[in-house]
């Protein structure tokens, strides 16, 4: 690195979701390991890596002692670990003090997110058997493709450890026969042109180390990412000019 960083103790990641390629190369860059964090603008800190665990790369942490922390399946039950459900906080017996009160002057937004004892963020995961918690996507990202639910975030990781991917956005396109497929579109590292060949090695590769339903059957290669101010890439953007074309 061009910079000094021998000063650094730790480091914490939030916002996004953290790849573990991304998590892999930076503790090789500078020795540390990325501690990642999940909240939103109507919480607080809801899952974290504190100073006194051990990152797992690609997890969030374990929940925070302000919240109550769920995960739960479409009819609001507690999935087991190493199921995928919907991250919610319980507002039993008394709602959390780090929880919004309600959405500004919208009613109907309100009830969706607060109703039946909990809070639904609207993003789901998975936990394993130690309490860590693992980002899968937000539930209108998930895609159905041929009666299965494929979560973006595990198909881009997987696509962020070939060295010719920089960045990566996965979405579902729709499909007369499968319902959805899966369609990455990928920003290539320096030194990297857009090919055929490259698409299909990329393919290859995400068959390979991954279940093969999972692999992206289209590619396309951007010069950038739609992302809002603070960074989080805009899936529903690219959603919304693969419909329109």
């Amino acid at each position: 690195s061009r910079y000094d960083l021998s000063s650094l103790q730790y480091c914490t990641t939030a916002g996004e979701a953290l790849n573990p390629e991304v998590y892999k190369r930076f503790k090789e860059q500078t020795g540390i390991k990325l501690k990642e964090g999940f909240g939103q603008t109507e919480t607080t800190l809801v899952l974290a890596t504190t100073t006194w665990m051990e990152p797992r790369p690609g997890s969030m942490g374990r929940p925070s002692p302000a919240y109550s922390v769920d995960l739960v399946d479409e009819a609001g039950d507690s999935v087991s670990p190493g199921e995928v459900g919907e991250i919610v906080l319980r507002l039993d017996p008394d709602k959390p003090t780090g929880l919004m009160m309600e959405y500004y002057r919208n009613e109907e937004l309100t009830a969706r997110a607060i109703r039946d004892g909990l809070y639904h963020t609207g993003d789901t995961a998975w936990r394993d058997e130690d309490g860590y918690y693992f980002y899968v996507g937000r539930t209108d990202d998930i895609i159905k493709s041929s009666g299965y639910r494929i979560g973006p975030f595990e198909v881009e990781s997987v696509i962020m450890e070939h060295p010719s991917v920089l960045e990566c956005a996965v979405t579902g396109v729709p499909d007369p026969l499968r319902g959805q497929v899966v369609k990455a579109t990928i920003v290539l590292a320096r030194g990297y042109e857009p090919s055929d060949a490259l698409a299909k090695e990329i393919q290859d590769y995400v068959k390979k180390n991954t279940a093969p339903y999972k692999y992206p059957r289209i590619i396309e290669f951007v010069e950038e990412l739609p992302k809002t101010i603070s960074g989080k890439i805009r899936r529903t953007e690219i959603r919304k000019r693969d419909q329109a074309q």
